[in-house]
């Protein structure tokens, strides 16, 4: 053989083994890579998803090797003699799936470990997958990773997955029913380690095989990855199964509590509430039975039932009253040494009773049953009692919410029923040369009962009405409109006032309540005639001036109020009066809020008063005289010292006749 063919064979040998061991690098990082591109984008803290999508599909490539070689195993059996180039094919196919599972677990498992990370964590996973990726140099060079030199370098990377398997957070997450569902999926996957490592191991010796794959160290080291934090994660899933339950009734206790928190924010109600607290306390304390009273009036109400009867109930109850047991904490931990319990023959064994009340208010009454002795322990009693707590502080809070949201309402409505009291008062009496005119109107409350208003009869006659309605508010400014509403609709008709009154009563009777009724007085005012008539109806007594006679007196006369006598004798106690006025007259026509207005020493300031200041002001004009006796009325009683809807007219009649 020349040294020519010699070179070539050697050099042959030298490559052939890099191309080979680089085209196993290539695959392996090709496959890693796309894993790597498909994993990231799982999101959220579907725990059981991951697990699933990593069983479903890359785990059960274990299953389909296993399969693959059962078929190798029963063909050779049949034609009893070895294919070195089947077994080949079989091998380089579960070498594929091996690498396919060891890239979808390794980026699962990196998904899982990264959950709540810290920045530690994070560059300690990032210098892992440099470090295992500078591995595949290994198998690049063909180096022997068992060699005494590379035995340390691998030994701590031994050391680094194992801290790496430690950071399992997300096993704390799972509920009881999903940790089981996990074991299960972490068995398999364990298991297709099994079948992996069995199957590799069994054949890395095999005169029939070209290439040993038990040689590349990155795929150890990936597989004692996914190996051990299976298993870790198997371990912790399997051991914190017992207290599960106990985690997640804690962190249900947590949930209900601050549902019951946030339940004015959410604006619920307070039966939504009660639904809440029932619910929650059974799922806390594990009853058997339970049943909740709402408290109205001293009176229980029987609002939710669970596993129990009105009869056993009321048996309870009955029995709860002989030993003077009412609306107080009260346990019972073994009703069988109760004489009393005991011949009530119930299932039940334990019973605590949770009245839900405050200083001030006792809502409800909670009863709590379980069919086991000992079944509230001072944990679950303290639990139960934080819920109750916060449920009368909720219920209170919604009550005190309710109220102001009444109010609220209420002011609103009130400032609806001002703006239609003040538009149902005339602003402007007819400007007419014959008289002038000057009215003063305020409601104690935000609407009142006190109103005045005019018609325009013809060219020289006008009506004018005032009037007070019993009562204050709301009521009173109600049937203050019924009666503007009377006075429109039968002087249409023209009537004289004691005929007004008769019609009005008899209106008045059929919409006005027994315990109401209205003073009233009704003027018609004559240009031509130069004179006016009214009739009074129980109502304040007219103060006037008579120019001519320098006299400021009152017109005493009869008239009772509407809606007091409902029949037709009610004309038997109204009468008009005619009276001519002269240039310069002035009428003064008020409410009782004028004259029974109190100062603080609870004296009120009367007729004689009122009469005082038309004799110091009667020369003046309408609206002199109506400021001067209002003032005066304000220094008498003091600021803000309203305690009656006051209303004023002040009428004075003009020297100059009209143009004709």
């Amino acid at each position: 053989m020349s040294a020519e063919s010699l070179r070539q064979q050697g050099t042959a040998k030298i490559v052939m083994p890099f191309v080979t061991n680089l085209l196993i690098v290539a695959f392996i990082v090709s496959v890693f890579l796309f894993q790597r591109l498909s994993t990231s984008t799982l999101k959220g803290i579907d725990f059981i998803g991951y697990l699933w999508n990593l069983f479903s599909k890359a785990a059960v490539a274990a299953y389909l090797s296993v399969a693959l070689f059962l078929g190798y195993k029963v063909m050779i059996n049949y034609t009893e003699a070895g294919s070195p180039l089947l077994l080949h094919l079989v091998y380089q196919i579960n070498f594929g799936l091996l690498v396919i599972f060891l890239a979808k677990a390794f980026y699962i498992w990196r998904q899982l470990l990264l959950y709540h990370k810290n920045k530690f964590l994070q560059i300690a996973w990032d210098w892992f997958e440099i470090l295992l990726g500078a591995t595949l140099l290994l198998t690049v060079f063909d180096f022997n990773y068992t060699s005494f030199i590379f035995l340390p370098l691998l030994a701590l990377m031994g050391f680094y997955i194992f801290f790496l398997c430690t950071n399992l957070k997300w096993v704390a997450y799972l509920t009881f029913n999903n940790k089981s569902r996990s074991l299960v999926l972490l068995g398999a996957i364990l298991l297709s380690c099994y079948i992996f490592l069995r199957f590799f191991n069994g054949l890395k010796d095999s005169p029939d095989l070209v290439i040993d794959y038990t040689k590349v160290g990155f795929l150890l080291l990936a597989m004692m990855f996914v190996g051990f934090y299976t298993l870790a994660a198997f371990l912790v899933s399997l051991f914190s199964l017992p207290t599960s339950s106990v985690f997640e009734q804690k962190s249900e206790d947590l949930l209900n509590f601050q549902r019951l928190s946030q339940s004015i924010q959410q604006g619920q109600s307070e039966a939504q509430v009660y639904d809440m607290l029932f619910d929650s306390t059974i799922r806390a304390a594990d009853a058997s039975a339970a049943w909740f009273e709402l408290v109205r009036k001293d009176e229980p109400q029987v609002s939710h039932m669970l596993n129990v009867n009105n009869d056993q109930i009321e048996r309870i109850r009955h029995l709860l009253l002989a030993y003077n047991i009412h609306n107080i904490d009260y346990i019972n931990n073994n009703m069988n040494r109760n004489p009393g319990f005991r011949d009530l023959m119930l299932p039940w064994k334990s019973l605590i009773i949770l009245p839900i009340k405050s200083k001030k208010h006792l809502a409800g009454v909670l009863y709590l049953l379980k069919d086991i002795e000992q079944g509230f322990d001072r944990e679950t009693v303290n639990v139960l009692r934080t819920f109750t707590s916060q449920t009368i502080l909720t219920i209170e809070n919604l009550w005190l919410v309710t109220e102001s949201l009444q109010n609220e309402r209420y002011k609103e409505e009130l400032k609806i029923a001002t703006q239609v009291q003040e538009s149902l008062i005339p602003k402007n009496f007819p400007v007419d040369s014959w008289f002038e005119i000057s009215t003063h109107a305020v409601a104690a409350k935000e609407v009142g009962g006190d109103f005045y208003d005019f018609l325009q009869l013809s060219k020289s006659r006008i009506a004018i009405i005032i009037g007070d309605v019993s009562g204050k508010g709301i009521s009173a400014a109600f049937h203050m409109a019924q009666m503007k509403g009377i006075f429109h609709g039968l002087m249409q008709q023209d009537m004289p006032p004691s005929e007004f009154m008769q019609q009005a009563n008899s209106a008045l009777s059929r919409c006005l309540e027994r315990t109401s009724f209205i003073t009233s007085a009704l003027y018609i005012i004559d240009y031509s005639m130069k004179g006016f008539v009214f009739a009074r109806a129980g109502h304040c007594h007219t103060l006037y001036y008579n120019a001519m006679m320098d006299d400021v007196f009152y017109f005493q006369t009869d008239g009772m109020g509407l809606g007091i006598i409902r029949d037709k004798s009610y004309a038997n106690h109204v009468r008009e009066m005619f009276y001519d006025y002269n240039p310069s007259d002035v009428m003064v026509i008020y409410t009782d809020g004028i004259v029974e207005a109190r100062n603080a020493a609870n004296e009120e300031y009367g007729e004689d008063r009122l009469k005082y200041m038309l004799q110091q002001t009667y020369h003046l004009e309408a609206e002199d005289i109506k400021f001067a006796i209002i003032n005066d009325l304000q220094d008498f009683t003091g600021p803000d010292n309203l305690y009656d809807d006051q209303t004023l007219l002040v009428i004075k009649f003009k020297p100059v006749e009209p143009n004709k």
